[in-house]
């Protein structure tokens, strides 16, 4: 018999202390099983059983305690083998909609992500995480401005995929609409076709001695992407790197974490930001949802973890959003919100209007317009 086949008696009960466990964050004893799962065998054997189960590296015996906690090879065992799939009720779909519902605020992207990541979290009582989609890859398509007034213009990039950026541009001069044809035209032809990235680093290259001759406004304009193009071609997630968090107090109160080092582990965990996009920039999701428990974890910050994650869209670009957890959670009920959030922000940000935010250039004294994040379509 290999190390991963059990019998049919072995799995019953491993999965009785596993729920045990989960449920009461305490060590199971056989003589609770046998009254709580009605599993149809006397304690003793019961007891026998989870002796052999210990021996195979599933179950551990906490020397404070006769009862038996389920190891890292339990965890996996069960998710592979025993987990059965769980649909979230009626009201705790509504929830995760209502959280996920109205654009509120600067950026349809950002905001979005935010959300997601506390909703996640509180439908499961696990910390929430969403990784960014890495936007610096996206090509650009093309550009395009448009007059709001003499002085403000409205920069509309269009990404590979569907993907949409609108920001205000403040000119430095009253500007007259027919003079912005020029400029668009020198944009397209020197930024369309390229990634984002390549963009930002190379921008003031690109745009040098690009102005028509004899042509001073259009010089202008085009000074102004030279001097902010860190701003104007900004997009959240740029870097590979943007993580958000839910409410790390969901976790807090979990009785892992009631020692003050193992509370401070946490703490410390949130704080690593470049750790958790790492790992979730690396993770490969050829299923719909991937799991990994403690030790599976090369990173030994995530070794008492569990991490649940599914990945989201936006076009042709993809995000990551999960829940990190003690290793004790409801596995089910988790996998089933990790999927329909990873779901439905995809349709959410599928459906999101775009809408214009402001550059990081201001007048002095305008203070009344507006300002709005980086939308997307």
């Amino acid at each position: 018999m290999s190390a991963e086949q059990l019998t049919e008696r072995e799995e019953s009960v491993l999965e009785a202390v596993i729920r045990t466990y989960i449920e009461t964050a305490e060590p199971a004893g056989s003589r609770y099983i046998a009254q709580r799962f009605g599993l149809g065998i006397s304690p003793a054997t019961i007891r026998n059983t989870m002796a052999d189960l210990e021996e195979k590296g599933y179950l551990s015996h906490p020397h404070t305690s006769a009862g038996r906690v389920p190891t890292d090879r339990a965890y996996r065992y069960y998710v592979d083998t025993l987990m059965g799939p769980v649909h979230l009720s009626v009201g705790e779909q509504r929830r995760l909609r209502r959280e996920l519902g109205e654009i509120d605020g600067v950026s349809a992207v950002e905001w979005l992500v935010r959300q997601a990541a506390h909703a996640v979290g509180l439908v499961t009582g696990e910390l929430g995480i969403v990784l960014v989609p890495r936007l610096g890859d996206a090509v650009l398509e093309r550009v395009e401005l448009v007059a709001v007034s003499s002085e403000l213009v409205l920069l509309v990039l269009t990404l590979q995929g569907g993907v949409v950026r609108m920001v205000y541009m403040d000119l430095p001069m009253a500007v007259p609409a027919e003079s912005l044809i020029p400029v668009a035209m020198v944009l397209n032809e020197r930024l369309a076709g390229r990634r984002l990235r390549e963009i930002l680093a190379t921008l003031p290259e690109r745009l040098r001695d690009s102005a028509p001759a004899g042509d001073p406004t259009a010089a202008a304009i085009l000074n102004v992407f030279v001097h902010d193009g860190e701003s104007l071609f900004d997009v959240p997630g740029l870097a590979g790197n943007d993580v958000y968090w839910g409410r790390t107090s969901l976790l807090a109160n979990k009785p892992e974490f009631a020692s003050g080092s193992s509370l401070k582990n946490l703490l410390e965990l949130t704080e690593r930001s470049d750790l958790i996009a790492s790992v979730l920039g690396e993770r490969e999701h050829e299923a719909p949802l991937r799991i990994t428990i403690g030790e599976e974890h090369p990173e030994p910050e995530l070794s008492n973890f569990a991490l649940i994650t599914a990945e989201y869209r936006i076009g042709n670009l993809s995000g990551v959003l999960g829940v990190i957890g003690p290793k004790r959670m409801l596995y089910e009920k988790v996998a089933a919100t990790v999927n329909l959030s990873s779901i439905l922000l995809t349709e959410r940000l599928g459906d999101t209007e775009s809408r214009p935010r402001r550059s990081a250039r201001r007048r002095s004294g305008d203070d009344t317009r507006r300002q709005s994040g980086p939308p997307v379509a």
